[in-house]
């Protein structure tokens, strides 16, 4: 019986054609796509996986979180992370992705979910390189315009599940601070674009964990050793200034809301330093210390 599923998961993937893109993909059902997720996405043939995956794509701006992030998100890291997907097909996803983060998103959740599978995507580049310098370096700049530029800061709903875009966003800068190819500028430029979202420009206190989630970045970039105590901590106490007028303090939702997420945001580097056996890592203490004798 389940190899009979699997035939049929195979046949129906073999069909599905990205110019008729839907969800479920054209030549499937949610009772087949459930199968293949039972089967653990095994698909033996690489053209109807790839074809599947094309068309999977779609489903990452589906409202229902099953068909969203059960099926569409955890099919193609499965497949990614298991070296399933070759190099051409790998190019083939992320030019895909990269135009849901330009298109249309009515219901908040095409781009952040296009976001995190292009953490997987760069991680892929991370464990066996296969981009040129010039695509690792426009995938940088995506990631970085992509976080700066969230103004939706919708996390977990019960019925609809998880947007989560800035802990998206960070998951792809994270996975992109973690390759050793990267320059020096290219990880400054991800500290820019975390700095845009520590303390929001539409204030916004965080309740989903994102605090720790941009501080994931950060600690890779540290762990690289290439910045000074001098300069972390430059960088460290140049949020509070963002928090707004003195005279608004601790009378003001808006301000009490960035001071929130900064203390959040800085507590995070700090345990994570604390505890870290990473000499480069530990370095951040002092810095973030700093940081958070600024905060009022």
């Amino acid at each position: 019986m389940r190899k009979l599923i699997a035939v049929a998961v195979l046949s129906g993937a073999f069909f599905c054609s990205p110019a008729m893109a839907t969800c479920p993909p054209e030549g499937q059902s949610r009772e087949s796509l459930e199968a293949l997720k039972a089967l653990k996405f095994t698909l033996p043939d690489a053209q109807a996986r790839m074809a599947l995956a094309v068309g999977l794509v779609d489903c990452l701006g589906d409202p229902d979180p099953a068909l969203r992030d059960g099926i569409a998100y955890e099919g193609l890291a499965h497949w990614m992370r298991a070296g399933e997907i070759d190099e051409l097909g790998l190019r083939m996803l992320r030019d895909q992705l990269y135009g849901l983060l330009t298109g249309e998103d009515p219901d908040g959740f095409r781009r952040p979910f296009a976001a995190l599978v292009l953490s997987e995507v760069a991680r892929t580049d991370r464990v066996k390189p296969w981009m040129t310098p010039e695509e690792r370096g426009a995938m940088v700049e995506g990631a970085a315009r992509y976080l700066s530029s969230i103004e939706d800061y919708r996390g977990y709903d019960d019925k609809a599940g998880w947007r989560h875009g800035v802990a998206h966003g960070s998951d792809w800068l994270m996975q992109l601070a973690l390759n050793p190819a990267l320059d020096r500028g290219q990880l400054d430029r991800i500290l820019t674009a975390v700095a845009t979202q520590v303390v929001p420009s539409r204030p916004h206190a965080y309740v989903f964990g994102e605090p720790g989630r941009l501080a994931r970045p950060v600690l890779f970039v540290a762990k690289r050793g290439l910045h000074t105590e001098a300069e972390w901590t430059a960088w460290m106490s140049a949020f509070a200034p963002k928090l707004g007028d003195a005279k608004l303090a601790y009378a003001d939702s808006a301000w009490l809301a960035k001071r929130h997420d900064l203390l959040a945001f800085l507590t995070a580097l700090y345990l994570e330093a604390d505890r870290s056996d990473d000499a480069q890592v530990q370095a951040l203490e002092t810095p973030v210390v700093a940081g958070l004798k600024t905060v009022p």
